[in-house]
């Protein structure tokens, strides 16, 4: 069994930081791609940002610049350091992760957290 769990949200103004955190915690042996999504009400579920095992990173175009995705592996922990935000980048933020919690590729897990709240707001 593995969980996420999300912290680091809150409320923000326009311009602020945030740096968002997903805890892995479980039976883990190995978690493989990575990554933040976000879904704003009304919209559809977008990828924000993702890192591989080995550091490789993408981000959404709307993000690129301001956020930064990394992760300790030791640790199983992943953050999203968010700068210069937007009012557009209020929603809710998910992690996910794609988890070994064996040595056997029959143990593959995709694995979501509950997702923490992030609003820009003045």
């Amino acid at each position: 069994q593995v969980q996420l769990v999300e912290s680091g949200g809150g409320l923000v103004q326009p311009g602020g930081s945030l740096r968002l955190s997903c805890a892995a915690s479980g039976n883990i042996f190995r978690i493989n791609v990575m990554g933040w999504y976000r879904r704003a009400p009304g919209k559809q579920r977008e990828l924000v940002a993702g890192i591989t095992s080995g550091g490789t990173t993408n981000y959404a175009d709307s993000v690129k610049g301001r956020f930064t995705i990394f992760r300790n592996n030791a640790k199983n922990t992943m953050y999203l350091q968010m700068n210069s935000l937007k009012p557009e980048d209020t929603a809710v933020y998910y992690c996910n992760a794609d988890v070994l919690e064996s040595k056997w590729l029959t143990s593959r897990r995709e694995v979501w957290g509950q997702g923490t709240q992030v609003t820009v707001s003045s």
